[in-house]
Parts: C-alpha cells; sequence; structure tokens
C-alpha cells in the first residue's frame, strides 16, 4: 500500500508538474495570491507587492500585526536577530535605536573580554573619527565596559551585538556579512588576531541600525562580483542539502544577500 501511494504521488506531482505555467508579471502572482488566500483581493496585491520588492530569491514571513491593518514590512539590507549589548550604545532614545552612519564594521568570530586585544583597533578607527560596529560571539567583561564608557564619554561612537547563529552556521553567517561590507572575518585559524587587526580587515556601510532584537546592516561596501560569488556558493548548497531545515536556513541566508526579507504583518479583530 505504501510503495503504491508513493508511486501514484510521484506521478500526480509530474502531471502537476506538466500542466503548471510559471507566473510572468505582478498581475498573475496577485492572481494566484487572491486564490490562495480564499478570494481575498487585498491580501493577494500584498503577497504580489512583497514578490516584486524582495525577488524569487527573497524570504516572505508571516507575522501577527498588532493593529486591525494587514501590511507589508520590507527589511533593506541583510538584517538579523541580534540586538545591542547595552542600551548605553542607543544613539535615538526616542526610538531606542543605536544608528551608526557609514561605521566600519570588525567581525570577530570568538568572544572579546580581554580590552587590551580590542585596544589597538579602536585607536586606529578613533583617529578615523568613524563610528564602529563590533559583531562577536560575544562582548563581555572588561571589554564591554570599556566600550560603553567611550561611548558615554564620547571618545567613539560604538555599538557591539552578538554574531547570529550557532557553530558552523554562526562561522557561514559572519562570511556572509564580511563579504556583504568587503571586510575579514577574524580568525585565528585563518592566522588573524585580533590585536594584528588593521583598518583594510573592517568592513564598511552606508548605515547599521540596531535595536534591542535586531541588527540591519545597510549598503555595503562589497564588491558585486564576490557578492554574486558567494550568492552561487549558497545556490549550490540548497541544491545539494537533504535537510529541509537546512535548506530553509540557506535560503534566509541567500535572502539577506541579494533580494532581502519581506514582512507580511496580519491584523484582525481574533
Amino acid at each position: 500500500l505504501k510503495r503504491g501511494i508513493e508511486k501514484a504521488v510521484g506521478a500526480i506531482v509530474d502531471e502537476l508538474e506538466k500542466m503548471s505555467k510559471p507566473t510572468r508579471d505582478s498581475a498573475e502572482i496577485a492572481q494566484v495570491g487572491t486564490i490562495s488566500a480564499n478570494s481575498d483581493e487585498t491580501i493577494g496585491k500584498i503577497i504580489a507587492e512583497a514578490m516584486e520588492k524582495v525577488g524569487r530569491e527573497g524570504v516572505i514571513t508571516v507575522e501577527e500585526a498588532k493593529s486591525m491593518e494587514t501590511v507589508l514590512e520590507v527589511v533593506e539590507g541583510m538584517q538579523f536577530d541580534r540586538g545591542y549589548l547595552s542600551p548605553y550604545f542607543v544613539t535615538d532614545p526616542e526610538r531606542m535605536e543605536a544608528v551608526l552612519e557609514e561605521p566600519l564594521i570588525l567581525l570577530h568570530e570568538k568572544k572579546i573580554s580581554n580590552m587590551k586585544d580590542l585596544l589597538p583597533v579602536l585607536e586606529q578607527v578613533a583617529r578615523q573619527g568613524k563610528p564602529l560596529l563590533i559583531v562577536a560571539e560575544d562582548i563581555e567583561g572588561e571589554a564591554l565596559a570599556t566600550l560603553v564608557v567611550n561611548k558615554i564619554r564620547g571618545t567613539l561612537n560604538v555599538a557591539a551585538v552578538k554574531a547570529p547563529g550557532f557553530g558552523d552556521r554562526r562561522k557561514a553567517m559572519l562570511q556572509d556579512m564580511a563579504i556583504l561590507t568587503g571586510g575579514q572575518v577574524i580568525a585565528e585559524e585563518l592566522g588573524l588576531k585580533l590585536e594584528n587587526v588593521t583598518l583594510k580587515d573592517l568592513g564598511r556601510a552606508k548605515r547599521v541600525v540596531i535595536d534591542k532584537d535586531n541588527t540591519t546592516i545597510i549598503d555595503g561596501a562589497g564588491t558585486k562580483k564576490d557578492i554574486e560569488g558567494r550568492c552561487n556558493e549558497i545556490r549550490k548548497q540548497i541544491e545539494e542539502t537533504t535537510s529541509d531545515y537546512d535548506r530553509e536556513k540557506l535560503q534566509e541566508r541567500l535572502a539577506k544577500l541579494v533580494g532581502g526579507v519581506a514582512v507580511v504583518k496580519v491584523g484582525a479583530a481574533t
């Protein structure tokens, strides 16, 4: 019975693929979205708009809205779910955000707790007069305290966040950030030590916005060629993986590099 069902499913899927036709434009995507949403044209149009904004490789997620309206929110740039490590990094108290304009970006794969290792790069950045974003496995103890003191005194406009993910996925996401921003992940296995970091190892972006939950890197300085090469690597991994979970995470990484992420916030009375 099981074998029979599996054969039937395979045959039906093949037949459906022959019958299907790809959508050509936004209007056709809206029609498909409307049918899928129980003939709700508003939802259909929102889905079409989301597809148009993030592209076919972008990610579209659905969240509960805090109002009655259903709205589309598109995340510009690369966003990951880690917020500032201290509220003292906030530059906009009204919105409780740390906003860094044209910052340098230090990407470190390990924990940073010793201020002595961090001091050389901080001095170089301070001389440039630019803001600094630090992304690392963690920033704690003496290192975090010193960053906070320097921020309060106005010596250095700095913010620190934890790197997203865990284990090998964290390493891969840090490398994505490095390619997006034109920087280098500081890792001892690559022969790089924190105390030897120079300005050329740091990434750059037009803007970084950090709140208590998320960090968004906008318009990184990485080259189009390097970003496209990284995207092709991820596409290949998506094709080769047999794990649905891994495929989903790879698709999210690809979306952050190429298309972005659209969030449909669904509102209703209940």
